[in-house]
């Protein structure tokens, strides 16, 4: 799924540069070369980030 259509950045592009990239939306996409035009995308990617970036901090469960 796209998140920003003005940059054609996907879903899973923003969550594996989420895993290296620190920061808010913008800093994550000036990192990937790009930045945002219209804006409607920063919410919605910060929560991917912020869920991406949460998700590698909780440990394995164990089976």
């Amino acid at each position: 799924m796209y998140i920003c259509i003005c940059n054609a950045i996907r879903e899973c592009d923003l969550r594996r540069a989420a895993r290296c990239c620190p920061g808010d939306a913008e800093a994550v996409y000036a990192a990937m070369g790009k930045r945002p035009n219209c804006g409607q995308c920063l919410e919605e990617a910060n929560e991917i980030l912020f869920e991406e970036r949460e998700g590698a901090l909780l440990p394995a469960r164990a089976a």
